[in-house]
């Protein structure tokens, strides 16, 4: 048996920003960034693991929103047209900076990386559901949920209804696009409300994870602190964030993904080139934005930037997945001491870290899990939440504290001053949805198409991230304006609704422009 276990659990999400509008949608560009830089690259490094036989695990949440967005084809070519003109703007940076050894390195590098990323897009077909699904199915990779639309649970939970309907949507979801239930759902902002572990239970969802305080704070106090989980009241586990690992992995000034070596995020030739040079790969107003193809590293922490040497940027993320591994062994030699039973480090971190933020995340990643497979003995072992419960499932009983993995640790982050004013219009709502759903137990025709779709309008404005954009004061009006579109969609279809007075032109209108969840029925809001 190993003297411990890490897992590493990665949380891939991103609002519901598909854009029928607008071909060079601002939002929707942060898809196109996150599927770049991150989920392809993903995707590549465990089929690499796979091809060479390392024992790896590592657990992935894929948000209902993300996933949606994955398999829908209007977004796939979308991203295709995007990938196209990014490898059109390699081709030339390449030939710009031929007699530039400085930069013609970098801009090779960025030529193989897009071209890497367009052959795996076209092996699936531009649908990532298919590789997630391959890799599922490879029995290394586990793929849970979230609450559909990343809902913040215990703000918009009052009515109990909302939590199951956010819950209920997210497991169908999923079963639907990977072929198999989710064994566990990442809650939202790692926010846990006690009693929505029951609603968890009732879809038959096995863990759920917190940050570290509220494992702590539990009652009563865990035995084994937040190395081993413990069962809610409902017997779900709950399994609490490893803070030593998360500092060395998250911190900006503390952390690896600072070293000033690695590349740096805020430098784009999208802004530093000649505007007439660059103009067709910006926004077509004009706008200068982020191309993806930045040329210099940290350097330090002034202004003052050298350029991007990507062996040596290399060398440090070998070099820093060696010191995880290190402390990692240190941490569970040191809790092996204290505990009858092998300590499990839970270390989980937002997919987009790896690669859209820190570029040299991936490489990383695939270092840390290839150098603790390359040891004999090896110092611990990667793991599931789903195997570790089959290999322990005596745990000790407990419940959480109410907590999230936001700013001092409760709700402050999504409940202050920019962003409080969202909820009572977000309960009105589902007061009046879950009524609805009620007094139409067996709608059909126009009537159900309306329902149906003043649910997904519900859901969407209920996202956490239009309450979380509005509180770091970027993009705030698009926050504001999307929050508030998806409540008028939704009042106006309920007073067509009750006024037995719908226009179907209308409603087809909003479910062509919202068409998350294809297959969602109203009734998820229902009293039971």
């Amino acid at each position: 048996m190993p003297r411990g276990y890490v897992a590493l659990v990665l949380h891939a999400h991103l609002p519901y920003v598909r854009d029928t509008e607008d071909d060079f949608s601002l939002a929707e560009k942060w898809y196109h960034e996150a599927v770049t830089e991150t989920y392809i690259p993903l995707i590549n490094i465990c089929q690499r693991l796979n091809r060479d036989r390392v024992p790896y695990r590592i657990t992935i949440s894929l948000s209902p929103p993300l996933v949606t967005m994955m398999a829908d084809p209007l977004v796939q070519e979308h991203y295709r047209r995007y990938l196209e003109r990014l490898r059109e703007l390699a081709a030339r940076e390449v030939w710009r900076t031929r007699n530039d050894p400085r930069f013609h390195l970098v801009a090779r590098m960025y030529q193989d990386l897009f071209e890497n990323t367009a052959r795996t897009y076209q092996t699936y077909g531009g649908n990532l559901i298919n590789a997630f699904r391959e890799l599922q199915d490879s029995g290394k990779v586990e793929l849970i949920t979230c609450a559909a639309t990343h809902g913040y649970l215990p703000l918009i939970g009052l009515q109990r209804e909302v939590v199951r309907a956010q819950v209920e949507v997210a497991v169908n979801n999923h079963r639907r696009l990977f072929g198999r239930p989710p064994a566990g759902l990442w809650l939202p902002e790692c926010a846990y409300n006690p009693g929505d572990d029951a609603i968890l239970r009732d879809y038959g969802l096995k863990y759920f994870f917190v940050d570290a305080h509220g494992l702590l704070y539990a009652t009563p106090r865990p035995r084994y602190s937040i190395f081993a989980p413990v069962y809610t009241p409902a017997g779900v586990a709950a399994f609490g964030r490893d803070l030593e690992s998360s500092e060395q992995v998250w911190s900006a000034q503390e952390g690896y993904p600072g070293d000033f070596d690695y590349r740096e995020f805020y430098r784009d030739i999208g802004y530093d080139l000649d505007f007439e040079y660059i103009k067709p790969y910006i926004h077509p107003s004009g706008l200068r934005l982020d191309t993806g193809l930045k040329y210099y590293r940290i350097t330090g922490k002034s202004g003052y930037k050298e350029p991007y040497v990507p062996e040596w940027a290399s060398f440090k993320a070998h070099t820093h997945a060696g010191n995880f591994l290190f402390n990692r062994e240190q941490q569970i030699n040191y809790l092996a001491t204290y505990m009858d039973r092998p300590p499990l480090i839970i270390c989980p971190y937002d997919a987009e870290l790896f690669g859209h933020w820190w570029f040299e995340g991936p490489q990383w990643l695939e270092s840390l899990f290839r150098q603790v497979a390359g040891l004999a003995p090896q110092p611990f072992s990667f793991i599931t939440p789903s195997e570790y419960l089959e290999r322990f499932p005596v745990n000790q009983p407990a419940t959480p504290c109410m907590s999230s993995w936001g700013n001092n640790g409760y709700n402050e982050v999504w409940l202050e001053d920019s962003n409080h004013w969202i909820y009572r219009h977000l309960h009105h709502a589902a007061a009046e949805m879950i009524r609805l759903a009620n007094q139409h137990p067996t709608a059909g025709g126009i009537l159900l198409r309306a329902l149906n779709q003043a649910a997904r309008e519900l859901l969407v404005a209920q996202s956490s991230d239009w309450a979380f954009i509005m509180k770091t004061g970027t993009m705030v009006e698009y926050a504001v304006s999307r929050t508030k579109k998806h409540l008028l969609n939704f009042w106006e279809l309920t007073r067509g609704i009750n006024k037995n007075d719908l226009d179907p032109a209308k409603v087809q209108a909003l479910e062509e422009a919202n068409n998350i969840f294809p297959d969602i029925n109203y009734r998820i809001f229902a009293s039971r």
